[in-house]
C-alpha cells in the first residue's frame, strides 16, 4: 500500500534534554524507546519502541514476573506504577529487592503520566 511509512518497531527523533546514552529509555514527547546510540541533546537518535531489554530500576523496586512497569522521567528508571509514571510494558520476569535491572517487553504504544 502506498501509504506505508515504517513498521514502526524503531523510530528516529531527537534527543531530549540532557541527552541519552546507548541502552538507555527514554521518553520523547508521548513515545517510549531504548536508545541505540548516545545522542546529545536535539541530535537524532534511533529508538527501539517494542522487544524485551534490560533496562535499570532503583534497588529497592520490586518486579513479578508479568508485572507492569512504568518509567519515571525525573529519574530516567523503570518503576512500579504510579502517579505521574509512564507505562512502558510488563517484566518478563521477577526483578527482586538488591537487583538493579528489570527485563520489560515493551509494549509499543504511546504513553501518558498516570494521574
Amino acid at each position: 500500500m502506498k501509504n506505508f511509512i515504517q513498521k514502526g518497531d524503531s523510530i528516529t527523533a531527537p534527543a531530549p534534554a540532557g541527552g541519552v546514552t546507548s541502552g538507555s529509555g527514554v521518553i520523547v514527547g508521548t513515545l517510549f524507546g531504548v536508545a541505540a546510540s548516545t545522542a546529545v541533546e536535539g541530535e537524532l537518535v534511533s529508538l527501539a519502541t517494542v522487544g524485551v531489554y534490560e533496562l535499570t530500576k532503583p534497588i529497592s523496586t520490586t518486579f513479578t514476573s508479568g508485572g507492569a512497569v512504568s518509567f519515571d522521567i525525573a529519574t530516567r528508571q523503570c518503576v512500579a506504577p504510579g502517579s505521574g509514571k509512564h507505562p512502558i510494558g510488563a517484566a518478563i520476569e521477577a526483578a527482586g529487592n538488591g537487583s538493579t535491572t528489570v527485563k520489560v517487553r515493551l509494549d509499543g504504544v504511546s504513553t501518558t503520566a498516570a494521574s
